[in-house]
């Protein structure tokens, strides 16, 4: 194993990991931005208003997006799996 193959197996391991695992966050960074932005025009101080929100728009992306990054993950799986006799030359 070359230290280029590591390279690309850790590359492709970290785009996979930002494809599956970012809509999650980027639903759960913008819904937190809007209510901190509520949060400060209001000057409502409550942290249930924060919590509630964001857990019920995570789920929701969950919901909408987990066959999708099921998809990706069974695919990088099934590339690293189909790649063991090529990594162990």
């Amino acid at each position: 194993m070359t230290p280029d193959l590591v390279k690309d197996i850790l590359g492709d391991a970290i785009k996979t990991f930002l494809l599956a695992a970012g809509p999650v966050l980027l639903v759960s960074l913008v819904v937190g931005f809007f209510i901190s932005l509520l949060q400060a025009v209001t000057q409502i101080q409550d942290f249930t208003l924060t919590f509630v929100p964001k857990i019920l728009a995570v789920f929701l992306c969950l919901f909408l997006f987990l066959p999708w990054m099921a998809s990706v993950l069974v695919s990088f799986t099934a590339r690293i799996i189909g790649n063991i006799p090529m990594y162990v030359r």
